[in-house]
């Protein structure tokens, strides 16, 4: 009865003597039905009055999400590493906890709770995420304690790009935060986005450098393009056409 009542409002944008104002959209979403997720059919009049697009969750604005929301970076090298795991949900096995935009946020705060408790942070990823990639995770956060020095690289003095992939992405994840945060230190902050960008060329796979200097401007913007080893590092992946910076004059 409810959404029949929606019938005139959806189609004539007015209810009874009320009339939508000018530059209002109206927008419907929920779950698909196979999703289990407590969805009801649309009757078809009701359906024949909307258009439909399914919506599917990407890694990059997520990314892009996260950075300003101060989400551990030890989850964004995580999901750079496994990008298939931000959303991966079979309703056929009907699981309690699997990993979701949303439950990262949620795996994100544990690790801020539990970081001084590691015979309880396993468990808490698992419960956020599912067991399987919580286990995943956890074995993923243990690697990194193999990074390289990340002060190193932002003054310059260290060059050595780790050989697991696995490190390739966190220490990316890392730089990317710690840019974010020195960003305001005027010259200062741009000498080391400098020598992030020549890190970047020293990645033996191009495209794990395109990763990182994309991720470094959705971190810091426009200051990227006033450092001079910008125009070197873009020189150096032209061919690639991986990347989308439109840098204002």
């Amino acid at each position: 009865m409810v959404q029949a009542s929606a019938y005139q409002l959806i189609l004539d944008r007015k209810l009874g003597e009320y009339v939508i104002p000018e530059g209002w959209a109206i927008f419907a979403a929920g779950n698909r039905e196979g999703d289990r997720g407590v969805t009801y059919a649309m009757p078809a009049p009701l359906a024949n009055r909307f258009t439909h697009y399914d919506v599917e969750a990407n890694l990059d604005d997520w990314v892009g999400w996260a950075l300003d929301a101060g989400i551990d970076e030890r989850v964004l090298g995580f999901l750079r590493f496994r990008p298939d795991l931000l959303f991966n949900y079979d309703a056929a096995h009907n699981p309690v906890a699997f990993p979701s935009p949303r439950s990262w946020e949620y795996a994100h705060r544990a690790l801020q709770k539990f970081s001084d408790r590691p015979d309880l942070l396993g468990d808490a990823l698992q419960a956020c995420v599912g067991q399987a990639c919580g286990v995943e995770l956890k074995a993923f956060i243990d690697n990194l304690e193999n990074l390289p020095d990340i002060d190193g690289i932002l003054n310059g003095t260290v060059t050595d790009v780790p050989k697991g992939i696995d490190l390739q992405y966190g220490v990316a994840a890392a730089l990317v935060r710690r840019a974010r945060e020195s960003a305001a230190h005027g010259e200062a902050g741009l000498e080391k986005l400098g020598h992030i960008l020549n890190y970047a060329r020293h990645y033996p796979q191009r495209e794990m450098g395109v990763m990182l200097v994309t991720d470094l401007h959705r971190a810091v913007g426009q200051p990227l393009f006033r450092v001079p080893q910008f125009v070197e590092w873009a020189n150096s992946v032209a061919e690639l056409m991986l990347y989308d910076f439109k840098p204002t004059v």
